[in-house]
């Protein structure tokens, strides 16, 4: 899921810059100039370093990674820690900080240096678009080239910036991270194989679902159902003239030729994938009253759609900005195995297909379900930016010799310090696949709460970290 915003400031990346002049000191490590501006709250310098495509080096080729790095202007000077953050997805770029005083960064920038880096493939990290993966070859070539975008590629960005970034005499060169959703599925990486480069370990709705199994995904999607089975449920008693307004809506949506209405953009508004708001509108604070008022501009005079739905339709939708996140979401959850668009599979389940069948609930005089985080393969079908890459996304989907992500064995005997966030109805993690993986940690400690959706660090930043940081230093004792 998407995340928040920073940047940031130089640092000396060892002991041999020392002893470099100050020009040669603002030359990052590909003799590219930092550029160094303010925002309230902040000084942000932004770097870039140049990566292997393939770490194992099988595959030749480089890469771009982009960090920027925060420092607050009255901590100048002092030798503050440094943490790296690990943004949502996959497929999501660091947040773009204007005001470092307030939420999740104020806090941070109280006790550390931030390291925000856009994660590979993302935001200045040589993006991948629905524009340019066309130039990396046929389908075949296309899903060898994002084999390479997952989270252990990721950690391993992360480890060579910190290797130049982090000075051997700042608490012996190591550093704390924090990860947002798949961000602290990237954290757990992290843990699992360099946990001698880490200080502490900070996750937000991020204990990924249990690291001992080769694929967790056909498990996650099964475990997450009947909970937005029951955010819908939420969300028609807190609007309930809506149930009416949505039979209408997929009613209208059905009867159009092909099945759907075409948008400007060529894709196919079809029943199946209007039901995919829910992905946004349930499981995020403010989520249910942001679909309510889409939901009442959809109808124009004449029997049309309106053009304010469509644009509206078209900010809630990041398959064009973020085709990474459509592309590799359901490999973030194997470790060796295909996962075959588990997605769907749950979904076509007899337990399920008929609860999510929009035209049925039409006819049947039933609410209409909105489906949460899942994508389904029919949508490389639907949405026009995802048609061209719909044959290396089946590739992906089969792909069954994926490397591991975890080393379950490494986190259970480990003794770095982890502190979590786990929100106890969380409609993108599943709450008790991470328990599975919660109990075999080491030095866990977490705050399970319902007072927060998944987009807490969104919502009530400064309050979530301040929490996280007493309990992972003492200051808050658990029974």
């Amino acid at each position: 899921m998407p995340t928040d915003s920073h940047v940031d400031k130089k640092q000396r990346t060892s002991s041999t810059t020392a002893s470099k002049s100050a020009s040669q000191e603002e030359a990052d490590v590909d003799g590219q100039r930092d550029v160094q501006f303010k925002v309230p709250g902040a000084i942000v310098t932004s770097r870039t370093f140049t990566v292997p495509l393939d770490h194992s080096g099988t595959v030749e080729g480089n890469i771009q990674i982009f960090v920027r790095h925060l420092v607050a202007p009255v901590q100048l000077g002092k030798k503050q820690p440094f943490l790296l953050y690990f943004s949502g997805g996959p497929g999501f770029e660091s947040p773009r900080v204007t005001d470092a005083n307030s939420g999740w960064i104020k806090k941070a920038l109280d006790n550390f240096q931030v390291l925000l880096m856009d994660g590979r493939g993302t935001g200045r990290s040589t993006p991948i678009t629905t524009n340019n993966l066309r130039f990396r070859g046929d389908a075949a070539q296309q899903a060898q080239y994002l084999s390479f975008f997952r989270a252990d590629s990721i950690v391993h960005d992360a480890e060579v910036v910190r290797q130049h970034m982090v000075p051997g005499d700042n608490y012996k060169g190591r550093l704390s991270i924090l990860g947002q959703s798949f961000g602290g599925f990237c954290c757990f990486t992290y843990l699992s194989m360099y946990p001698g480069s880490l200080i502490e370990v900070f996750t937000t709705g991020g204990v990924p679902p249990d690291v001992r199994q080769p694929c967790v995904a056909d498990a996650v999607y099964r475990g997450l159902a009947p909970r937005v089975h029951e955010l819908n449920r939420r969300y028609y008693k807190r609007y309930p003239g809506d149930a009416p307004l949505v039979r209408n809506i997929i009613k209208w949506l059905a009867a159009q030729p092909g099945g759907g209405r075409v948008l400007p953009d060529g894709t196919l508004l079809t029943p199946r994938l209007f039901q995919t708001l829910g992905l946004s509108g349930l499981g995020s604070g403010g989520g249910f009253d942001r679909l309510h008022y889409l939901l009442e501009t959809f109808f124009d005079e004449g029997d049309e759609i309106n053009p304010t739905f469509i644009k509206a339709w078209n900010s809630w939708q990041h398959w064009d900005t973020n085709p990474l996140y459509a592309l590799l979401h359901e490999s973030i959850y194997t470790q060796g195995e295909a996962t075959n668009w588990a997605a769907h599979r749950t979904r076509q389940d007899p337990q399920f297909t008929e609860l999510f069948d929009a035209v049925k609930a039409v006819e049947s005089g039933h609410e209409v379900l909105f489906t949460g985080e899942a994508v389904f393969p029919w949508m490389f079908d639907d949405v026009a930016c995802l048609r061209p890459y719909k044959a290396a996304a089946e590739l992906l989907a089969a792909k069954s010799d994926w490397g591991p992500l975890y080393n379950p064995d490494v986190l259970a005997a480990g003794k770095i310090p982890v502190a979590s966030a786990t929100y106890l109805e969380d409609m993108y993690v599943d709450y008790n696949l991470a328990q599975d993986t919660a109990r075999t940690t080491g030095e866990i400690r977490q705050w399970v709460t319902n007072e927060y959706k998944h987009s807490g660090i969104r919502d009530d930043g400064y309050r979530i970290f301040e929490r996280l940081l007493s309990l992972v230093r003492d200051s808050t004792l658990l029974e």
